[in-house]
């Protein structure tokens, strides 16, 4: 496998549209603590960058329309306020203290840090743009079948 240095890690990079990048990669870093790793484009306005999401990545892209100039794409690929299409979830150390830190910084929260049955610890929140992130901690080692969940059939 050949190894790219400009690839952001993680085996699933979700991409999100944002209005203004520089802006949300400031905002991105300071609330929910992720660390950018490059962006691209004029510096006073990127048009996209990589930001570091615990041992993952997401990318950040300016609001346009479509994918690539060159495909017969009219998709308006934009945030939506109002709208949740999708979710990135990050994995922290101590999701109490991220908690306390994007609240303390002003993100949206949705309630306080939870423990759910399945030995998960998470709350949710907002960026900027309304794109929704959930930060969880595992605290426990539970066994799927433990909390209902069905695991397929293996021959």
């Amino acid at each position: 496998m050949t190894v790219n240095r400009s690839a952001p890690p993680g085996p699933v990079v979700p991409g999100l549209y944002y209005e203004d990048v520089g802006k949300a990669i400031d905002w991105l870093c300071e609330a929910f603590d992720l660390t950018e790793i490059y962006r691209y484009g004029p510096r006073e306005a990127p048009a996209g960058a990589f930001l570091r999401a615990g041992e993952g990545s997401v990318a950040l892209s300016v609001a346009r329309t479509g994918q690539s100039p060159k495909w017969d794409d009219d998709a308006e690929m934009r945030p939506n306020p109002g709208v949740v299409s999708h979710g990135v979830s990050v994995r922290v150390e101590d999701v109490d203290a991220h908690f306390a830190h994007a609240h303390a910084f002003g993100a949206r929260v949705f309630g306080p840090p939870e423990t759910f049955r399945f030995g998960e610890r998470q709350y949710t929140a907002e960026d900027l743009a309304g794109h929704r992130w959930t930060f969880t901690q595992s605290v426990a080692d539970v066994a799927p079948q433990d909390w209902g969940a069905i695991l397929p059939e293996r021959d």
